[in-house]
């Protein structure tokens, strides 16, 4: 089953808004993905993405709510299997403590 899965953007690369690609961290695990669908993304945004685009933007109570019912159906389980991506570098400030890490397999 695809999903569609909600993301925070950490950083972006480049100023064309066809080729602009953000790092988006899923609960611990960071992948690239396409911004041209969402021109108005910036950084700490959060984004809903599938099979590398980031579709739409969602405010980070949606986030949380959508890795809610992910977790109900075991989902992030099989998203975890995939971790083709990079786990974000350590920091004193991790804006992204607030999501829900995916456990590992």
């Amino acid at each position: 089953m695809c999903l569609a899965i909600p993301g925070k953007i950490e950083s972006i690369q480049g100023d064309d808004l066809l080729t602009r690609l953000g790092k988006v961290n899923f609960g611990g695990i960071l992948k690239e993905a396409c911004l041209a669908y969402v021109p108005e993304a910036k950084v700490g945004d959060y984004v809903i993405v599938h099979v590398g685009f980031a579709l739409s933007k969602v405010d980070e109570a949606e986030a949380q709510q959508i890795f809610e019912y992910l977790k109900e159906m075991d989902e992030l389980d099989d998203f975890a299997e995939d971790r083709g991506g990079e786990r974000p570098r350590e920091s004193g400030n991790n804006s992204s403590a607030a999501l829900p890490r995916p456990p590992l397999p």
